[in-house]
């Protein structure tokens, strides 16, 4: 595999996990959990990977 390759696999990814994220908060959200640990685990998560995918767009790679 090269590098190219290697960097759309992790971009898509990095999206997928993402959005499986936003997801697992939106049905927490449904059942009036924002508050629990879980939740704020997964806001956690979203915001790192929402980071990493800022650094992407800053060096003009998205």
């Amino acid at each position: 595999m090269d590098r190219l390759e290697a960097f759309e696999r992790m971009l898509a990814d990095l999206q997928a996990r993402l959005a499986a994220t936003e997801e697992r908060m939106q049905a927490l959200r449904a059942q009036g959990k924002e508050k629990s640990v879980t939740f704020r685990q997964l806001m956690g998560e979203k915001l790192q990977l929402q980071a990493m995918l800022e650094l992407y767009r800053v060096y003009g790679l998205l």
